[in-house]
This record gives C-alpha cells, structure tokens and sequence, in this order.
C-alpha cells in the first residue's frame, strides 16, 4: 500500500519505520526539508499542508491508498473530497476535520455525546476573552483552537494575565483559525492517556492507561502502567468508546482524560499516535502504539494487547536556537541497564524544543514511580548542544 504521511515530526518517523517493517510506501509531508518522518521515508514532499491547492496536487501526484495525518496544520476540508475519491483517510475524514479543531471535538464531546468536560467558552478577541473567563472562572486555562504540544497555551490567575494570554495564544496559534477555549481549571489528582484502538471489523481495543506529566502545556514524562481505580478506568474506556465510534474509522486514538475526587472529565483527543505514548517504545506492550495504528489501518487483526513491563519516558528538550544541533552524554545512558534512547533527528532546535526521548523499563512489579524517576534523572544526561 502506498500511504501519505502529512506531518513528518518524530511521531510520523516512528510510524514510518512500523511500516517498512511490513513493506508498505510511505511519502513523507512536511513544511520544511529533512524532518524525522523524511529520512527514513521512500519519499517525501515539502508544501504548506494549509494550502488546499497544493495539497491537492501531491494527493494526485502520488494517488496514495491512505493519507495519515500526523499534524493540526492541515487543510482538512479537503478530506471529505480525498474520501469520495475512494482514499482512505485515517481515522476517517470527519475524525481528522473534528479533532484537528478543539471547537469541533469539544462540542461533540460535551454537548453530542454529554461527555463530562470542564466548563468552557470561545473567544475570538482580547474583549471576548474578557467575557469569556468572566464566564468561566478564575483560574482557568486558555488555548489556541488549534495548536499542539501546549503551543500558545497558558493559565490566567489573575485578571492581568487575561491580555498576556490572548497574545500568547494567538501567536502559538496553527492555521487560520484565530480563536481560543477557556476551561474551567479542573482540581483532578491526575490525568492520563487512553491509547484506543478501533479497528474495521474487530472490537475496539484499549492500552493500559498512561500517566504523564505537563510543563508548559507539553508533556515531560510519561509511565505505564498509570495506578488507575476500576471505577475510573472503566468510565474512561466507556467515554473513549463513546466518541471514536462517533468519529469513524480505524486506526489508533489518544484519548485525554483529567482524574478527579468527582470522576473522571474528557479533557482532548488525538487521531493518531500521541506523544505520551512513546513510552509503549520502552516494550511495555506487545505491540507500540505505531505499530497499533498501522494494523488498524490496514485492517490486520489485533487478537489482543498485552502489557509487559512497567516504563517510562522522559523528554529530551534543547536550550538554545540552533541550526547544527549535537548531543552529548549518549555514552552515559547506553551504559545503563534497563534504558534506552532516541534521538528524533530534528535538524535545528529552539528553547523547549523535543529533540529525543530516554525510555526506562523493569518488570511490572516494580513501582512504577520508581520506573518514571530513573526516567527522568537519566534525560538529565543528554545535553543539546548548539
């Protein structure tokens, strides 16, 4: 099959090497020249994914079996038309237009499937935004409509912050789309990842949930297994069942969930392999969440997912603007036992930017707090350098 790849970050190159490995074509897509996806792709292609034109051109210059976003940036109106012309896009045409918008997957969410969610409103402006957390309540937590790994998002604590969050939002802000969401700030004690299977014609698979942890709207580390109640794992898989089987298709979701005293709430979705699960890389599963969503897509049968080990991530982020990026202290971590490593192969980075990950694994009667700190301590000894 012949799949076209629009985004190519280090979750694109990943899925990517889940495909060779079972002989599929990839053409990798991104804005710029040697991303991940890009260097071990069969080819790729360098446009502006928000220029409906162009992507029109490439989709019939390749005539690709499958188109797989990977990215928010995307002219995904044009789905619709990719879907009469008997491409299958992953999950489903209406999966990627509702979910690359936090407006479309929020409204579904709460208001369709009476999902339990925080508290929320819209904002087009600075004034609106005033209103908006007005409405909502102080603290709350503001984010661009679309936009990823916590870009232009931030919390207002204060009503000084209202103006310091509009700018931030908008300049953080993918696309056209010039709006923002205002939550509630949700008191949970938690918040996890359920990774989702659906699949063509077989059941909907779950993962074991994932933990993880946020700094500056992006994630740090990540573990599983994450210590979940019954009570609550349950009400999440019937919340992720819920809203995959509105949205269509098969392939794998990410699907966010907050754990709190009152329940669990639906937080935000990903159609595709999500950035907390790479700690699946750590062999905690039978199969990583890449190699799950390629099965799914390709309607191969998914008996069961097993869980393994306990592990962890922890990110791998850059200091500094750099166009030349180097690492060091790679010597140090693959000395250590029950460790690995990947560097994404980005090729400049910027303040924050995640240019690898270090992945802990033990058995699965290891404390998985124990999993996660050894995580962390150990990406402390990679450096970028510029």
């Amino acid at each position: 099959m012949k799949i076209l790849l629009l985004g190519s970050g280090e979750l694109g190159k990943e899925f990517v090497i889940a495909a060779q490995r079972i002989g599929q074509t990839i053409i990798a897509v991104d804005s710029y020249e040697n991303a991940p996806a890009m260097q071990v792709a069969h080819g790729f292609e360098v446009i502006n994914m928000l220029d409906g034109e162009a992507l029109d051109r490439i989709v019939a210059k390749h005539q690709p079996d499958f188109i797989v976003p990977e990215i928010e940036a995307i002219r995904t109106e044009r789905f619709y038309d990719y879907e009469k012309q008997g491409i299958t896009v992953v999950p489903s045409a209406k999966a990627a237009n509702f979910t690359m918008n936090r407006k479309a997957i929020r409204d579904l969410a709460a208001k369709e499937l009476g999902l339990k969610t925080a508290k929320y409103q819209y904002a087009t402006s600075a004034e609106e935004l005033q209103k908006a957390v007005q409405e909502v309540g102080i603290p709350c937590v503001v984010k661009p409509l679309m936009s990823s790994s916590g870009k232009g998002q931030s919390t207002i604590k204060t009503e000084s912050d209202i103006e310091k969050a509009w700018q931030y939002a908008v300049a953080g802000s993918r696309g056209d789309v010039i709006e923002v969401i205002v939550e509630a700030f949700v008191d949970f004690h938690s918040e996890i990842t359920l990774l989702t299977i659906t699949q063509n014609n077989n059941p909907t698979l779950f993962c074991a949930p994932i933990g993880h942890r946020q700094e500056r709207g992006d994630y740090q580390e990540s573990w599983q297994p994450a210590l979940v109640s019954e009570k609550d794992l349950y009400e999440a898989q019937d919340m992720a069942e819920k809203i995959t089987e509105a949205l269509g298709g098969a392939g794998l979701f990410g699907v966010e969930f907050f754990l709190t005293n009152e329940g669990v709430y639906f937080s935000e979705l990903s159609p595709r392999p999500h950035d907390t699960g790479m700690v699946t890389l750590a062999g905690t599963q039978n199969f990583n969440e890449f190699e799950l969503h390629l099965r799914a897509i390709l309607s191969l049968p998914i008996f069961e997912i097993t869980l393994e080990k306990a592990g962890a991530s922890a990110v791998i982020l850059a200091s500094e603007d750099s166009t030349n990026p180097t690492f060091s202290g790679i010597e140090k971590v693959a000395a250590l036992p029950k460790t690995d490593f990947r560097i994404f192969g980005k090729p400049t980075s910027r303040p924050y930017r995640r240019m690898g990950v270090v992945l802990s694994h033990d058995t699965l009667s290891t404390p998985i707090n124990e999993v996660t700190e050894r995580a962390k301590e150990t990406a402390k000894l990679i450096t970028v350098n510029s």
